[in-house]
């Protein structure tokens, strides 16, 4: 399994291959930060690794996936600011995104993701 750093990339949703914009957050402090404080997303934000998340300081609800350590989802809900998720077995990383974008891209308990991390830039 690969072990991503903090970044950008893209998620490509089951056998539609549907991509939507991704930021990784993979080290502690990105993962902590996730999308606290923030109005909107664009896309999704992948934690990793991850197996529960909270809303509390949020200012929006969010879709949260569940995600195995193959990528397949486990299940996914919708949690309005100030929740705590409970953990999910066999959950390895979670992915979140504004409420009801989820159902739009097709990610639902079976589907499998893929991630495709976006080559560093080699300017500053």
């Amino acid at each position: 399994m690969a072990r991503w750093r903090d970044g950008r990339g893209e998620l490509v949703v089951g056998a539609d291959g549907v991509r939507v914009p991704l930021e990784i957050a993979a080290s502690y402090r990105a993962r902590t930060r996730g999308l606290l404080g923030r109005d909107s997303v664009a896309g999704a934000m992948l934690l990793s690794p991850a197996g529960s998340v909270h809303t509390f300081g949020m200012r929006m609800p969010i879709d949260v996936a569940y995600l195995d350590r193959r990528l397949t989802v486990i299940a996914v809900r919708t949690m309005p600011p100030g929740r705590l998720g409970l953990p999910r077995l066999r959950s390895r990383h979670v992915l979140e995104a504004a409420a009801g974008a989820m159902d739009g891209w097709g990610v639902r308990a079976g589907v499998r993701v893929e991630v495709r991390v976006s080559s560093p830039s080699s300017g500053t």
